[in-house]
């Protein structure tokens, strides 16, 4: 929108450099040129502002396919005003010379022009196209049909309309179609989700499985080293008991020579002592065998005294002492 300030009854117009004013007064062309800026009375101007920058139109619309299917397709047109000549001429780009404001609403109009011949374009190539089509391939087909229809449309250069570009955003079907196209593929998601999820708990299991196996495989082993080991404990308590036996044996043995060896030195010493004792006595008997019985008498009393414990005193009655002599003198 024009920048117009007042000043004691005069107007001064300021435009943006990608506005393209023109201005008549009294039917004359005065000013004409994007960027203007000048004094005019209000009273005998007619102005008009065209924009000539790039501008983007959003469309939503509903067409058909092939198959009776209702889609919403979403486009942007970038258009310009290539000639604003013509199109002031054309449509209604006249401004208030006190606000600056359109009068009119030409890029409305200019809009609809738009969206009513890539609607048509658009209608025209979805209707030879089943759904499943469209949806796959109905975006590059629809875009380079609309352009192609706009840049064929002789209104738009007749307008001074110049397209820039054509973008179609995206082709969407009924909810509950949409939902139902994606079932299938929902599905098929999940299915892999499922089998992914599958592999995994078949491979955890196997894991399992091999780890269990390893842990049985360990505990096996184990079992055989603890038998070897009981076994080998067995064989060495074995031969320690037989080494023990033997050197019992050994020591039994040695222990009943050394014991026999003392028995018969034993007997022999007994046997040479009474065979001294024997050859003792002989010679002793051989000795007295002469003497008479009365020497053998105090020999034996001397032998008795000898053998008696000690006397410290002694009393002999006269009956005693006469008896002794008595016997003394009978065996005489």
């Amino acid at each position: 929108m024009a920048d117009i300030t007042r000043r004691l009854g005069w107007r001064h117009l300021r435009g943006a450099p990608t506005a393209h004013i023109r201005h008549h007064r009294s039917g004359t062309l005065v000013h004409d040129g994007p960027g203007l800026s000048f004094w005019f009375r209000s009273l005998t101007a007619a102005l008009s502002e065209v924009p000539v920058d790039d501008r983007e139109l959003a469309m939503t619309f509903h067409a058909r396919t092939a198959d009776f299917q209702d889609v919403a397709v979403q486009a942007t047109v970038t258009y310009r005003v290539s000639d604003p000549a013509v199109a002031a001429a054309r449509l209604d780009f006249s401004i208030d010379p006190d606000t600056g404001a359109w009068r009119g609403a030409p890029l409305e109009q200019l809009g609809t022009l738009l969206t009513e011949t890539a609607q048509q374009h658009a209608l025209d190539v979805l209707a030879r196209t089943p759904l499943a089509e469209a949806l796959v391939d109905g975006v590059t087909s629809v875009r380079e049909r609309v352009a192609a229809g706009l840049a064929a449309e002789p209104r738009l250069p007749a307008t001074g309309i110049e397209i820039v570009a054509v973008r179609v955003v995206a082709l969407r079907p009924e909810p509950e179609v949409e939902r139902a196209l994606r079932t299938p593929a929902r599905e098929q998601i999940q299915q892999e989700a499922d089998r992914a999820t599958y592999e995994r708990r078949a491979v955890a299991v196997e894991r399992e499985r091999t780890i269990a196996e390893n842990e049985l495989a360990s505990k096996i082993e184990l079992a055989r080293r603890e038998e070897q080991l009981v076994d080998q404990r067995g064989t060495n308590a074995r031969r320690e008991a037989e080494e023990n036996a033997a050197a019992d044996k050994v020591r039994a043995e040695a222990e009943a020579t050394r014991t026999v060896r003392l028995a018969r030195a034993e007997a022999a010493a007994a046997r040479e002592v009474g065979e001294a004792r024997a050859e003792a006595q002989a010679a002793w008997l051989r000795v007295h065998a002469d003497v008479d019985v009365t020497t053998l008498h105090a020999l034996t009393g001397t032998r008795l005294a000898e053998n008696l414990p000690r006397i410290d005193s002694l009393t002999v009655s006269p009956d005693v002492l006469t008896g002794l002599l008595a016997r003394l003198g009978a065996s005489e």
